[in-house]
């Protein structure tokens, strides 16, 4: 059996109503969890660009690329692996403030994790991490094995974004096949 490997499927489409529902389909019946998705308005006017890691073999994520391709509404979709990419995700923790004294020093926590904060009030402080999974992971694990003085720990709140990521090529593959496509129709004119 083929190990599992991470992969990343981009989907550019129109924004249609139940296209997620449709798309999400398609891998669940594969058995494939979706670990992360992210939908945004890709860089071509117009047109949405869908970004979904999951773990498969290479056979699975191919069939599920042109399971994809089939749907109407799709322009089209690809799958990378992490080298072909440039990605990140955005992590935000919201710290009780007396926990985040007993850090130490919050300018070594900003200065180590390259963390941003967002907000600060008497009660909790919000940070904003961007990287890797490790990296937004990391800084989640030192903070959740903190505690406040009360003995709470001091992680109020936590959410982590999707993967989003661009390919290594100079422009969206996307781009290069709707060029190809409108090159043709000027030749048969």
């Amino acid at each position: 059996m083929e190990q599992k490997t991470l992969y990343t499927v981009t989907v550019f489409s129109e924004n249609t109503v139940g296209l997620l529902n449709q798309i999400t389909i398609i891998f669940s019946r594969r058995g494939l969890n979706i670990e992360t998705l992210s939908v945004s308005p890709s860089a071509l006017e117009g047109i949405h660009k869908f970004t979904i890691t999951v773990f498969a073999d290479r056979e699975t994520v191919v069939k599920v690329v042109k399971q994809i391709d089939k749907r109407v509404d799709i322009i089209k979709s690809y799958f990378n692996t992490d080298e072909d990419l440039v990605y990140q995700e955005i992590a935000l923790y919201k710290i009780a403030t007396p926990g985040l004294m007993a850090l130490g020093s919050i300018e070594d926590i900003v200065r180590r994790y390259n963390v941003r904060i967002l907000d600060m009030t008497e009660d909790w402080a919000v940070f904003e991490k961007t990287g890797h999974y490790q990296e937004t992971q990391a800084l989640f694990d030192e903070l959740k094995n903190r505690t406040a003085e009360n003995g709470k720990n001091c992680v109020l709140q936590f959410i982590r974004s999707g993967r989003i990521a661009v390919t290594r090529s100079k422009v969206e593959r996307l781009s290069d096949m709707l060029a190809a496509m409108e090159e043709k129709n000027n030749d048969n004119k």
